[in-house]
């Protein structure tokens, strides 16, 4: 009885020992199928989804929506405006990163169409050749003061000179892009047509007239617009000087393009209408050979604009200037007038008589501009300027 008793005490019942090793083994044989089974139940809920979603983005445009709602949050800061008003507006800042090259090529551009597609009011493009200050701007300012929309402004200074004219200046912010220029040498052409071509970009530009910061208007704004606005002629003289200051400083390297019964002389100090303005910024023709071979004593200012407009549009200049300029005190520049030449006697002299044609009849009224006019007569000429000059 003891010998069969032992073996159930130590061993707990043989028989149910081994029962409870079978029910764990099943266990454990269970669990792994019923996770197979849960992993296999998900894999096909996740694919039974995907196809559900694919369904839905290719049938219902979900996914067309989503992405539209994503390209709407972000929209540029600034869109390119893409109606007519991108061509037409003038350029908002003079400050550009354009070269030479570049901007006359931009500057070229024109439409063959003459009749514009919206209502254009013709404007003055003043533009100052300076080496720095405008020591006349007041006087300028009177002169333009209440005429905002009929003219633009532009000047050309040494690149090292920074104005300070205050916001409510016309000359605020109008300076242009410039480089270095010396009188006689092509650069100063260089500056001219920079001037054109810039001025050029505002496409109600219509007349162009290069200005110095020692010239003043002589008229009244309304009589110089009108003036200028209703000629049918170009202000540029161009005329033959046979002697050594004309025909003189000819090269016959300047041959074919221009030979020497061509070659004309004439004032620095021009005025032109726009048809005539993309003619001197797309010029490559003439350029080359007056920037080789017209040099001191060759003044290419004086014989480069002359020469390459009356060779190309003789019928559209007036063949004058309508700046005023007193050479009677003779050297190679004008007479200069300080404080204590601006007088009654002055005035009477500069409104004298003269004689000239305005649109092919005869005139009295032939300069709208005088120069040279040192800083000190600013003030005399601001006290006076109501009683003589209109404005």
């Amino acid at each position: 009885m003891q010998q069969r008793a032992m073996p159930m005490e130590e061993g707990k019942d043989p028989g149910a020992g081994a029962g409870a090793g079978g029910i764990r083994t099943s266990q454990y044989k269970a669990m792994p199928l019923r996770l197979l089974q849960l992993f296999v139940l998900f894999l096909a809920f996740s694919i039974t989804f995907a196809v559900i979603s694919i369904y839905t983005i290719r049938h219902f445009g979900i996914y067309y929506s989503v992405m539209d709602t994503v390209k709407s949050s972000f929209q540029p800061c600034l869109e390119e405006p893409n109606g007519l008003e991108q061509w037409i507006k003038p350029p908002s800042n003079l400050i550009h990163t354009m070269s030479d090259k570049e901007l006359l090529w931009r500057a070229s551009f024109t439409s063959r169409i003459k009749q514009y597609p919206f209502k254009r009011v013709p404007k003055i493009a003043f533009m100052f050749l300076t080496k720095g200050p405008l020591p006349l701007a007041p006087l300028w300012e009177k002169f333009l003061k209440g005429h905002e929309g009929l003219y633009s402004v532009y000047v050309h200074s040494l690149p090292s000179f920074h104005s300070d004219f205050p916001p409510s200046s016309v000359f605020f912010g109008r300076h242009i892009p410039s480089q270095v220029s010396e009188w006689g040498r092509m650069s100063m052409c260089d500056a001219e047509r920079r001037l054109i071509a810039n001025a050029l970009l505002d496409i109600s530009n219509e007349r162009f007239i290069l200005l110095s910061e020692s010239c003043i208007p002589i008229y009244n704004f309304s009589l110089i617009y009108h003036y200028i606005t209703k000629s049918k002629y170009s202000f540029t003289g161009a005329f033959d000087d046979p002697g050594p200051f004309g025909r003189g400083r000819y090269n016959e390297n300047m041959a074919p393009e221009v030979n020497i019964t061509q070659w004309r002389k004439g004032s620095q100090w021009f005025e032109v209408n726009r048809k005539l303005a993309i003619s001197i910024v797309q010029d490559t023709t003439f350029y080359p050979k007056f920037e080789k071979f017209c040099r001191p004593a060759c003044y290419v200012d004086e014989h480069y604009f002359p020469t390459m407009l009356s060779i190309e549009a003789s019928n559209q200049l007036a063949n004058r200037s309508i700046t005023w300029v007193d050479w009677s005190r003779g050297g190679a520049h004008p007479a200069t007038f300080g404080r204590s030449d601006i007088t009654d006697e002055f005035f009477k002299r500069l409104a004298g008589k003269q004689h000239c044609t305005y649109n092919n009849k005869n005139s009295t009224m032939c300069f709208l501009f005088a120069r040279k006019f040192a800083p000190s007569a600013l003030e005399p000429l601001l006290h006076m300027s109501t009683k003589y000059l209109g404005y």
